[in-house]
């Protein structure tokens, strides 16, 4: 059902249908021009959990993961065991790095708060 606040036709939306087809098949730029590719991150672009920026190994990485897992579990989220975590993380579309590094936790532990899971998943570093 057509609500008629559309910004586009039917006909443009699947114009542009086509046009993006080759691009989301291939997971990259299908332009023939270089100048038309959008460019790289940059170097003073914001830190990603598990892009090439940080990661589990890098340094304050305790904080990063802390941060990122706040973001996604709530209070009530807890005490829980890490596969109830790791499942509450796929749900709510966390990082697949992080529901994989809950998940990999020994499934009898239980967590209490944030804290407590973030220094399991960096081993307390």
């Amino acid at each position: 059902m057509q609500r008629g606040s559309d910004r586009l036709n039917v006909h443009r939306d699947d114009e542009m249908k086509h046009e993006l087809k080759g691009l989301l098949r291939s997971g990259h730029p299908t332009r023939v021009e270089e100048w038309h590719d959008p460019e790289p991150a940059a170097d003073d672009d914001p830190e990603v959990w598990s892009g090439p920026v940080g990661g589990l190994g890098s340094p304050a990485s305790l904080e990063r993961v802390r941060s990122e897992l706040a973001r996604t579990l709530s209070r009530g989220s807890f005490p829980a065991t890490a596969r109830d975590l790791a499942r509450i993380l796929r749900r709510h579309n966390a990082p697949a790095a992080l529901g994989d590094a809950v998940a990999a936790l020994p499934h009898s532990a239980r967590y209490e708060n944030v804290q407590q899971l973030a220094e399991a998943v960096t081993g307390g570093a």
